[in-house]
């Protein structure tokens, strides 16, 4: 079970992102992030807050690999639970529609992740802007010198990737860097091949329990 509003998959996808980018960590990381799997455990907000607050210690390159694979593991998964006919049809969706798609699906994942974050979404002339209240990820006690929403970045970016549509995604403003609120700006381009659910972030084939 998972305790005040947190998401089993960033669970998931935290405990698969450490494993592949610091496997040596991970029973370090596990007093707080229960493994997959063990679902008679209850996670609460102080146990992922301390966990959050020491991968920022490990360095940034550690920090941000981490997140930008549990970003595209939660993207991944989350298309992998839908129905194989939805995923067609969203796939046969005109451009502008798999983009709005896209926006809705990371709208959702937001809300999904922490129950206290209260994300927007909108497309206004090729551009999608997400804005995310209570991150997760930006409670610090001290103000960042960087943006801390490269789990949201991956994320939005995969499911662009998912949806056919070229996009780039920029952090325009983030809470933990002294903003009142975290905002995603997303560049909208043309249709692409879509990312087939067969071709997940590598390291595993890992599920979320």
């Amino acid at each position: 079970m998972v305790d005040a509003g947190i998401g089993r998959l960033l669970i998931a996808s935290l405990h698969q992102g450490i494993a592949d980018v610091a496997p040596t960590r991970l029973p370090f990381y596990e007093s707080w992030l229960t493994p997959p799997g063990l679902t008679t455990a209850r996670i609460g907000l102080a146990p992922l807050n301390a966990a959050l607050s020491f991968l920022r210690l490990e360095g940034r390159p550690a920090y941000d690999e981490v997140m930008q694979r549990a970003g595209r593991y939660s993207a991944d998964w989350t298309l992998r639970e839908m129905s194989p006919m939805r995923r067609a049809v969203l796939r046969r969706c005109p451009p502008a529609v798999r983009a709005r798609w896209a926006m809705l699906l990371s709208r959702n994942l937001v809300a999904d992740t922490f129950r206290g974050s209260r994300p927007k979404a909108r497309v206004r002339r090729g551009v999608g802007i997400l804005d995310i209240r209570a991150s997760i990820f930006c409670e610090v006690r001290e103000q960042a010198p960087v943006p801390l929403c490269g789990y949201y970045v991956a994320a939005v970016q995969r499911f662009f990737e998912h949806c056919g549509i070229d996009a780039s995604v920029l952090t325009q403003q983030c809470r933990a860097a002294g903003a009142p609120a975290c905002t995603l700006a997303v560049t909208i381009g043309g249709a692409r091949e879509p990312l087939s659910v067969a071709d997940q972030t590598a390291g595993t084939e890992t599920e979320a329990a």
